[in-house]
């Protein structure tokens, strides 16, 4: 949903820090953001602070189990 979100809204840029393998939607478990057939393009740049957001991740998480 939010991947569609952001092409909808027609974002030029979109930077993250770290993948989602079980749902992402862009790269990860699916390719939506930049995909062939779609009208709309944007620059995608990941790995921002990736280990440091990754373990806040781990750790907000493990708080909630």
């Amino acid at each position: 949903m939010c991947a569609g979100a952001l092409i909808h809204a027609r974002v030029d840029r979109l930077v993250y820090a770290t993948a989602d393998p079980k749902a992402g939607a862009v790269g990860s478990a699916l390719s939506v953001i930049n995909h062939e057939k779609l009208n709309h393009q944007m620059i995608v740049e990941t790995g921002l602070l990736a280990d440091e957001a990754s373990e806040l991740l781990k750790s907000f998480f493990k708080d909630r189990r």
